[in-house]
């Protein structure tokens, strides 16, 4: 019997053919799942900016009301152990995460594109860079935290400066990687042969193309800087309390679990919506670039 070939209707047609024209980014925050992360993230970044208006109470304001439950009068997700109002420390706990990681990943991602070029116009320096890269990477996160709070002390700067340290050789050994690649391509040995110099080479050619996958690899990055920053906030060397980060308020949930478990679910729901949001962006724009 023979077989019919499926066609895809006009409307899907249509659509392809829309978002061809888009650049990558455009077309892949497009797609369903680049709406929905971006919508997730959107959710999140509006609420941290929207604290002082949202929160009603300040983060440290206390009252008698101690691990009071949710739909208290004046406070509708209950206050913490010290009365402190919990929507009001959520809030502000996603506002001051939201500043450490935008400010630590692109110092991380900066620096070790920097160091990337560098390794790339000469061998001797690509020796040192790789070998300071491995040096890092050797340090497991928690070390490193610990290392760097120890020099520092617990702060807004230490976490900043762990995250960083911990992203530059991702991103320098990201760039690395496609600046060699695009090096070896047909287009920048025309290029070359044709008299252009090698710096315009590397702006002009091999940058643009070798940048794709630093995209991607931001919106990754975000993620793990969530991650550094509760652990180091949960292990009490990340930002000095009383000032709220999402870390914080769950640590200092943990002795009251079974008796008020709602003090530690507005952390977690707020990391897990921030965290699904930025993988589902990161993979809509991996899979468009790669496509």
């Amino acid at each position: 019997m023979a077989t019919r070939a499926l066609t895809p209707s006009p409307a899907t047609v249509e659509t392809a053919r829309a978002r061809r024209t888009l650049h990558p980014y455009r077309a892949a925050l497009a797609t369903a799942r680049g709406r929905t992360g971006l919508a997730l993230v959107g959710l999140v970044v509006l609420a941290g900016l929207l604290a002082p208006l949202l929160a009603g109470h300040g983060p440290t304001d206390q009252s008698a009301l101690a691990l009071a439950g949710p739909g208290t009068p004046g406070h509708p997700l209950g206050t913490d152990d010290l009365g402190r109002d919990l929507l009001a420390r959520l809030l502000h706990g996603i506002r001051a995460d939201l500043g450490i990681i935008a400010v630590a990943v692109p110092l991380g991602a900066v620096l070790g594109c920097l160091l990337a070029l560098a390794a790339a116009a000469h061998p001797i320096a690509d020796t040192v860079v790789q070998r300071a890269f491995d040096l890092v990477l050797a340090f497991p996160g928690l070390i490193l935290a610990l290392a760097v709070t120890a020099i520092l002390g617990p702060g807004r700067l230490p976490v900043i400066l762990v995250i960083a340290l911990a992203e530059i050789p991702v991103f320098g050994r990201l760039l690395r990687t496609g600046i060699l690649v695009q090096r070896s391509r047909e287009y920048v040995t025309a290029a070359r042969v044709g008299g252009t110099s090698g710096g315009r080479i590397l702006t002009r050619h091999v940058l643009p193309n070798a940048a794709d996958p630093l995209v991607v690899q931001i919106a990754v990055s975000l993620t793990v800087a969530v991650f550094i920053e509760g652990a180091m906030s949960f292990l009490g060397v990340g930002v000095r309390p009383p000032e709220p980060t999402l870390g914080a308020v769950l640590s200092q949930s943990m002795p009251y679990l079974a008796q008020a478990p709602h003090f530690a679910a507005g952390p977690l729901v707020t990391v897990t919506v921030l965290v699904l949001g930025l993988s589902l962006t990161a993979e809509a724009l991996n899979r468009e670039i790669r496509r």
